[in-house]
């Protein structure tokens, strides 16, 4: 069993997220709980955890703090809980390396695909095996880049999809080796992220092509070229079809 420590200042989502990893019946058991940040650190000397569960919603810099606090004597894997418009915070979590950060209201999948990855992350790290007595804190490897670590790189594609994206940017604001977290990328992915990058800039396009009568040179600023040749160029190699081609094939007009 992974013994879990939640943190929660709210006392109703506290249980009701001490509810939710019981019923998801995974190997993952809140054994300690607190609405006090102040009580975490003496929680992990005098306990033994496989994770800590955060929710810094309404609580930014002093989350923030506290996970810095925790990287200071600790490697145990942590996921914060937080407001949905909160990306620039999980930019910022990342630097003490969190293994995923979760908006509220949170969904009983998305919880549960973040503790398998935690789980996974647990077994390869450190070769633990679950057990009925108390778990022993596991060391993660610092600046190892989590399942969390790419969805972070793809929510900031999506978010950012209209600007100047490259990895060396992302990588900078993450504050990874842009070469290493290429690399992980590509083994999460299957393939380059600047594959990845057009992509989602080509798939957004098709759909603002079909849905909407955005002007095209509209549609290729919002999906981040500012060259409408290179757009026109890169839309014909990625479909077979010129951007008008393709409108003319899926008329919005019908597709609404």
């Amino acid at each position: 069993m992974y013994n879990v420590l939640l943190v929660d200042p709210n006392d109703f989502t506290l249980h009701q997220t001490t509810k939710l990893i019981k019923r998801l019946d995974i190997n993952f058991k809140v054994t300690n709980q607190t609405n006090q940040y102040h009580n975490v650190t003496q929680l992990i000397e005098n306990h033994r955890f496989s994770l800590i569960v955060i929710n810094i919603k309404g609580y930014n810099t002093t989350g923030i703090l506290l996970c810095k606090k925790i990287r200071s004597k600790s490697r145990i894997p942590i996921i914060l809980i937080g407001g949905k418009d909160d990306f620039q915070l999980a930019r910022k979590a990342l630097t003490y390396q969190i293994n995923d950060y979760l908006t509220e209201p949170m969904r009983e999948g998305t919880l549960k695909t973040s503790l398998l990855a935690v789980k996974k992350a647990l077994t390869i790290n450190s070769s633990y095996e679950p057990n009925d007595g108390p778990t022993s804190t596991v060391a993660v490897k610092k600046n190892e880049p989590s399942i969390s670590i790419i969805e972070t790189v793809k929510h900031y594609v999506q978010n950012d999809m209209h600007q100047n994206i490259t990895l060396k940017k992302i990588s900078s604001i993450l504050h990874f080796n842009c070469a290493y977290l290429g690399q992980k990328f590509r083994l999460h992915e299957n393939m380059s992220f600047n594959a990845y990058l057009l992509q989602q800039r080509m798939e957004k396009a098709k759909v603002l092509l079909k849905k909407t009568d955005m002007k095209i040179y509209e549609i290729a600023n919002e999906v981040g070229y500012t060259e409408i040749d290179w757009f026109y160029k890169k839309f014909k190699q990625y479909t077979g079809l010129s951007s008008n081609e393709y409108r003319k094939k899926y008329d919005y007009s019908q597709a609404n």
